[in-house]
């Protein structure tokens, strides 16, 4: 079997598609194998073990997603149309490779000690380009005073859970997802103009 950088990534895609399925844990090297209909000796001419499988996984996932953010924070829009635009890289992100996504938001957690260190850098890198984004609409008096954090969880949550649920062939197109999300979020974090003279804080 030659070493070809496809057969690396169909082992790749073939283990993200069992590990969503059944789990990191559950899967093994065999299972990948038995799925590709090769002997399991053959994927350690690619592949040195199951850990390596979910480092690539996991890390070439988070770079796509803080190249997105880093994109969005270095065009001079304001803070709501950086929002949106994070938003929609974001659901890009999840919606073009289901498993990977999968496996990147559910089975970080099993990455060896050493990596796991270095991957919750990368994940804190990503959501303090949300929380910039969140403090520069606080500053230009477009979102209410909300604590930045609290603000970019309930944001990633939201964006998250599409894994779960979406279907390529659904009633909406990823575009259509993130401009609803984007809706209602900015419709909670947007500044109240008060109209009414007899209001009281």
């Amino acid at each position: 079997m030659p070493n070809t950088p496809n057969r690396k990534a169909q082992i790749l895609q073939t283990a993200a598609t069992l590990f969503r399925e059944r789990g990191y844990q559950a899967a093994s090297m065999r299972d990948i194998a038995t799925a590709m209909h090769i002997e399991a000796a053959s994927l350690y001419h690619h592949i040195k073990s199951k850990e390596e499988i979910l480092e690539i996984i996991c890390f070439d996932m988070a770079e796509q997603f803080i190249a997105a953010i880093a994109e969005v924070n270095d065009i001079y829009f304001n803070a709501e149309e950086k929002l949106r635009m994070a938003i929609l890289n974001h659901v890009k992100l999840i919606t073009q490779n289901q498993e990977r996504s999968a496996v990147f938001l559910h089975e970080w957690r099993s990455l060896p000690a050493a990596a796991l260190n270095e991957f919750l850098v990368l994940r804190n890198q990503y959501e303090s380009g949300f929380n910039q984004i969140v403090k520069e609409g606080i500053e230009e008096d477009i979102f209410d005073s909300i604590e930045p954090k609290f603000a970019v969880l309930s944001i990633l949550s939201s964006v998250n859970w599409i894994n779960e649920w979406y279907k390529p062939d659904g009633k909406m197109s990823p575009g259509e997802i993130a401009k609803n999300i984007s809706d209602f979020i900015l419709g909670g974090l947007r500044k109240k103009l008060v109209t009414d003279p007899g209001y009281q804080p």
